[in-house]
């Protein structure tokens, strides 16, 4: 195998890939960005047939669980409080509407690009009671804290978040026997470093961190398929220029300070054990399902959508028997469909 190595190292990435005659191999591309930039580059189309692309949970608006939208609804129509949110979760549909349904209904739904956004309209609208809808990894879960910090030092309160921050780790875990080899997402492990997934490898579970560019996701992709063919669980760090093996420890030590691990609902996965984050006690005032009393919800997805399969890795989109049809990026009926970095906008805007 040494020799193979040798030889693979003189070959273009896309020579790697082009030629791969391997066993089968299924590839999951676990960040919802990955997705989008494989389709626009045309990455797939270089793939022999042996090897499989299939989408994972890496999308935060897309795993975010119809709970969490009927939780936000309920905030906005039952207690009259200011929604600040990322603009792609107003048309998620939770189980009766969806957060645009219920501007039309009279809520106050604000889309804000960042957590700092949200406390500082708080901050200017003190008669307004205002919710942030913290949803995301590990990469957008640091800014959510620090809005938190903000508030406190500012002396607000009438600012909380509703937290729905998850992290990935144990997503890995849960979907171990889904895919052969993970992509890992260069940002998440800018954050997080490499441990936990070089960890990984002693439970079985491969796989390759990539960043975003042509080169990268080509070289990351490349790498995979010649580490696969020695038969052994790996790891491997594509992209080295952002991360490292202990990530950023400022955000590390930050995120847990503030917040705690708890069983979290994923979209499609259901409750993974520790997989969530929320604000520890002492930042209590500010936790909005604390501070308004929000009743437990039990979402309903709407059944014709396979979101969650898609999610698992168990179909393409195009599978589902509404994409494209009732389900487009314009009258969404799963969050796939809604979200920028979903697969389902992926699939429909470049299949």
């Amino acid at each position: 195998m040494g020799d193979t190595n040798s030889e693979d190292k003189k070959k273009t990435a896309r020579e790697i890939i082009e030629n791969y005659n391997g066993p089968k191999v299924r590839i999951m591309e676990v960040c919802g960005t990955h997705t989008h930039e494989i389709f626009r580059l045309g990455i797939r189309k270089l793939l022999p047939g042996q090897v499989e692309l299939i989408s994972g949970p890496g999308c935060p608006v897309c795993v975010t669980p119809v709970s969490f939208i009927d939780e936000a609804i309920y905030l906005a129509l039952e207690k009259g409080v200011t929604i600040c949110t990322f603009g792609d979760l107003v048309r998620v549909p939770g189980t009766k509407m969806s957060l645009a349904g219920a501007r039309e209904q009279g809520a106050k739904i604000r889309i804000v690009y960042s957590p700092a956004d949200a406390e500082k309209y708080a901050k200017e609208h003190p008669d307004e009671q205002v919710t942030f809808l913290s949803v995301g990894f590990e990469t957008t879960t640091p800014a959510g804290c620090l809005s938190v910090k903000a508030a406190k030092e500012d002396g607000l309160d009438n600012y909380s978040l509703l937290v729905a921050n998850k992290t990935m780790p144990q997503a890995y875990e849960a979907l171990k026997g889904s895919a052969d080899v993970f992509l890992y997402p260069g940002h998440v492990n800018a954050i997080t470093g490499t441990r936990l997934c070089e960890a990984l490898t002693e439970e079985g579970v491969s796989g390759v961190v990539a960043g975003f560019t042509a080169r990268e996701l080509m070289t990351a992709l490349a790498v995979a398929l010649v580490k696969f063919q020695e038969g052994k669980p790996f790891f491997v760090n594509c992209y080295p220029r952002v991360v490292t093996q202990d990530g950023s420890k400022e955000a590390q030590e930050l995120v847990d300070e503030m917040m705690e691990a708890c069983d979290s609902e994923w979209r499609g996965l259901g409750m993974i054990p520790a997989s969530g984050l929320q604000l520890r006690p002492e930042w209590k005032n500010f936790d909005a399902r604390i501070k308004y009393q929000v009743p437990k919800m039990e979402g309903k997805p709407n059944p014709a959508c396979r979101c969650g399969d898609v999610l698992q890795g168990k179909c393409k989109p195009s599978d589902c028997k509404v994409f494209g049809k009732g389900c487009t990026p314009q009258h969404p009926i799963g969050a796939c469909m809604v979200s920028g970095e979903g697969a389902c906008s992926a699939y429909y805007q470049y299949s």
